[in-house]
């Protein structure tokens, strides 16, 4: 624990430093980005930038074969000159492993450290591809659309690089320019950081004849109204994977149908649905996931649960599903409906977002839109111990309905930080009813119920309520008769 906290407080020091370097379009392990952000820089390079040939290189063994040596030359130059600090990362990774002893390269697994170092390692590879193009220096002052231009006209490989973790796609306009930088790809990573590829994972993939696979992601270049678009679909082997897990899921439900089994189901599904959703073409791939259910559903779960259209559904399943499919109702809960799921656009990232700078923080808390089915899914996993069954769901729906933002001081709440307050208390004949829960920050809730000054006086001047936020509270406290705050 000791070493862990410590790599923390490294990380943590050292990640302002390295972001500040770090090549834009590198979205793995990474202050808020996401694989969403992928496909959507992916779908724009096919879409807008009309680059139809990949380059796919597989990167043998990555976390196990990176150089310690060369790694504490990349943290030098960019940045970290602490040779105290140095001194102590290089200890960390030759940290002795039980049964092989002292390694002599790779990054601990499971490291906290790890992902920031392997981004590090491969931050010069972003760079010397974005510099053969996207970056490259020219005499002239060029707009971005002339500069374009004019380097077309040059013999210069036009290419991007996009990134994820050791996971990483370059996108050129030609099969020889592909083939060009798959083989100087290769010969950089050899020579420079001492890496060797996967010669049967790695290839090239013209986008107009035949998919390429990218983080669990299918992507094609069809032909529509005179040009090509991308499509995205869930890799054919992730559905197979979808598949056998819902039918596992739908086992136990058999063989245990109680509301534990049935929310393990449910949260498996909105994950799926919440990963899956940028996906252009995820309704047709779930719905035929879907349809080869049905019958296994049938035959499984006729006996133990009722099928129908939902009937008063509580008011996350309402939020999350629109279509009204038909669905089992098992232990009192509906399955949610695989099939019942719409595509979402893929939104590029805002480069302006970062934590690390004043202008950055106020665009990331003035775009800041609570994923609502991110935190429901969390809620959906904590196990409810002694609490009713209608409570847990009551407390669920409540969450959603108020956009899980607090009743109080209307900040969005994580499932985490969230109370559940009960306006007429239990004790004072108040039930688990849904109109009778609110949803709440923790500090809020032991401010409601607060009798002692000194306490009172402790969470006042952490919350800072002003006029509303104090004259809403008071309304709570009064329900419990308790005395108003001045």
């Amino acid at each position: 624990m000791r070493d862990r906290l410590i790599q923390q407080m490294f990380k943590q020091v050292l990640e302002p430093i390295c972001e500040a370097k770090f090549y834009k379009h590198s979205y793995g392990f990474r202050p808020n980005r996401s694989t969403h952000h992928v496909m959507a820089r992916c779908q724009f390079l096919v879409n807008n930038v009309k680059l139809h040939h990949v380059v796919d290189i597989d990167i043998q063994g990555f976390f196990d074969n990176v150089s310690h040596s060369r790694l504490i030359k990349q943290m030098y130059s960019i940045g970290i000159r602490d040779k105290r600090v140095l001194t102590i990362v290089s200890k960390m990774l030759k940290a002795p492993i039980k049964g092989i002893g002292v390694p002599t390269i790779g990054t601990p697994q499971g490291g906290i450290l790890s992902p920031l170092l392997s981004n590090i390692v491969l931050n010069d590879l972003d760079w010397w591809i974005a510099n053969q193009w996207e970056c490259l220096k020219t005499k002239h002052t060029y707009a971005t659309n002339s500069r374009t231009r004019a380097l077309r006209k040059t013999n210069l490989k036009q290419m991007y690089i996009v990134r994820y973790a050791d996971d990483f796609k370059i996108f050129t306009n030609s099969h020889e320019s592909a083939s060009k930088i798959f083989h100087a790809t290769k010969e950089y990573l050899k020579n420079q950081l001492n890496l060797d590829i996967s010669s049967e994972k790695s290839t090239i993939t013209n986008l107009r004849k035949r998919k390429s696979d990218f983080l669990g992601f299918s992507l094609k270049a069809v032909s529509k109204r005179n040009k090509y678009v991308a499509n995205t679909h869930i890799m054919d082997k992730k559905k197979i994977n979808i598949f056998e897990k819902l039918r596992n899921l739908i086992g136990e439900i058999q063989n245990k149908p109680t509301p534990k089994t049935v929310l393990d189901y449910n949260a498996y599904i909105l994950g799926i649905k919440n990963y899956f959703k940028v996906a252009t073409h995820v309704n047709i791939d779930l719905g035929k996931i879907a349809y080869h259910l049905t019958k296994i559903m049938y035959n499984r779960l006729k006996s133990i649960g009722k099928y129908g259209k939902p009937i008063n559904p509580s008011e996350s399943y309402k939020r999350l599903h629109k279509n009204n499919f038909k669905t089992y109702k098992i232990a009192g809960l509906y399955l949610f409906p695989l099939g019942d799921i719409q595509t979402s656009n893929a939104m590029n990232f805002s480069q302006d977002i970062c934590d690390y700078t004043k202008e950055g923080r106020f665009k990331l808390h003035q775009n800041l839109r609570a994923d609502i089915a991110i935190e429901i899914n969390r809620m959906l996993q904590i196990p409810y111990g002694k609490d009713k069954l209608d409570f847990v769901d009551n407390k669920i729906s409540r969450y959603s309905m108020q956009l899980g933002k607090c009743a109080v001081t209307g900040v969005f709440l994580t499932s985490d930080k969230l109370h559940c307050h009960h306006k007429l208390p239990r004790h004072m004949g108040g039930t688990d009813e849904f109109s009778n829960l609110v949803i709440v920050h923790e500090g809020v809730h032991r401010l409601i119920h607060a009798t002692n000054e000194k306490t009172i006086e402790r969470y006042r001047n952490i919350l800072q309520l002003d006029g509303k936020q104090l004259k809403k509270l008071n309304q709570y406290r009064k329900v419990c008769n308790l005395i108003a705050l001045v």
